[in-house]
């Protein structure tokens, strides 16, 4: 069930080139509506979407586009962060088992991304980082919860950990999948990259990252259809042939404004490495919030970053736990693996919801 004006949703959404002008062009909020509908179609459980004003925190009236799933439900809620150039549609395989018909699952679309608000962010590092920051929790008051696990994916991982060092009295218990931006940059790897190789990634260095999503306007899900195909059929197993809707709902998403894609560029150094590295950071999170690590088996993060994060924090309430034959998307390469891992932790000291 979706609550959502279509002037309000209209409203948010962002074209970001001439080709949204086009009464023919594919690239619109409805198309994006559509293609996320086709995916919640294969969610069982009972679910609503809709926005949740969070008044001022970037621009004057930010809004999170939210799933909710089995609200009603009254153990420890569960909170999805996507990664980069994601959006909620993608957790459809995962939300039915980790609410398990026993507690709450909430996801949302970044701030900048998917179908929420795409206002101007900072350029400075550490103010880009607040801002999403407080979204978060401005979104927590809005939605009323006390205290949830938190659940981030790559991009999402590291929001959702600069999110508990701020607030370690909200998470319960903090699941990292697969999260980007931990370790320091490896001075290194550069010296092993050929020079035309550099050559082009210094020319676009300006750019955002999906800049040609958007520069071949309606032909941009065409790109991603063809050349992440590797994304789409990871969902084989369950949307089968109408998996092709995954690069529809990824080029929708990326067809907009891209300020969030902006935000986590200002993050980022170098070929990919996070200018404020959680590894530097993570001593501040306190030490009585839990840390599970999920890692695919073959990933191309640095999975050591787990154990050593274990090592420096004493074993203290930290796992590190692996998916055989799963890569970064390791929520969707072996969903059955991870949703079953995650329902177990989320059955550990579990937090009944005090009835209002």
């Amino acid at each position: 069930m979706t609550e959502v004006d279509n002037s309000v949703a209209s409203s948010i959404y962002r074209g970001c080139s001439f080709w949204s002008w086009f009464p023919w062009s594919s690239m619109s909020w409805k198309c994006l509506q559509e293609a996320e509908r086709k995916l919640f179609a294969y969610v069982q459980s009972p679910y609503r979407t809709r926005y949740v004003n969070l008044g001022p925190v970037v621009e004057q009236e930010d809004k999170i586009w939210t799933l909710e799933v089995n609200t009603e439900k009254r153990e420890t809620p569960v909170v999805l962060l996507h990664g980069f150039g994601a959006g909620i549609g993608l957790w459809c395989m995962n939300v039915d088992k980790i609410s398990n018909n026993c507690r709450p699952v909430y996801a949302m679309d970044l701030l900048g991304f998917g179908r929420s608000s795409r206002p101007t962010f900072s350029t400075d590092p550490e103010k880009v980082e607040h801002q999403f920051v407080n979204a978060i929790e401005k979104w927590r008051s809005e939605i009323k919860l006390e205290k949830f696990i938190l659940l981030g994916h790559s991009f999402g991982g590291y929001l959702a950990t600069a999110y508990s060092i701020q607030h370690p009295e909200r998470v319960h218990h903090l699941i990292l999948a697969d999260p980007w931006g931990f370790p320091e940059e490896d001075k290194n790897i550069k010296k092993k990259i050929p020079w035309w190789a550099k050559g082009i990634f210094y020319a676009l260095k300006s750019f955002n990252p999906l800049w040609p999503v958007r520069f071949a306007g309606p032909y941009g899900q065409w790109l991603v259809t063809n050349l992440r195909s590797d994304i789409l059929k990871k969902f084989e197993p369950v949307l089968g042939e109408q998996s092709t809707v995954i690069g529809e709902y990824i080029f929708q998403c990326n067809s907009q404004r891209a300020t969030g894609e902006s935000a986590f560029t200002s993050l980022v150094t170098g070929f990919g490495w996070a200018k404020n590295p959680m590894i530097k950071r993570i001593h501040y999170l306190d030490k009585r919030v839990p840390i599970t690590f999920i890692y695919g088996q073959n990933t191309w993060m640095d999975q050591s970053i787990g154990q050593k994060i274990k090592i420096e924090r004493e074993n203290n309430l930290v796992r590190v736990e692996t998916i055989p034959n799963a890569g970064h998307h390791v929520f969707a390469d072996q969903f059955e693996m991870f949703n079953h891992l995650v329902d177990k932790i989320c059955k550990e000291n579990v937090i009944e919801i005090e009835e209002e």
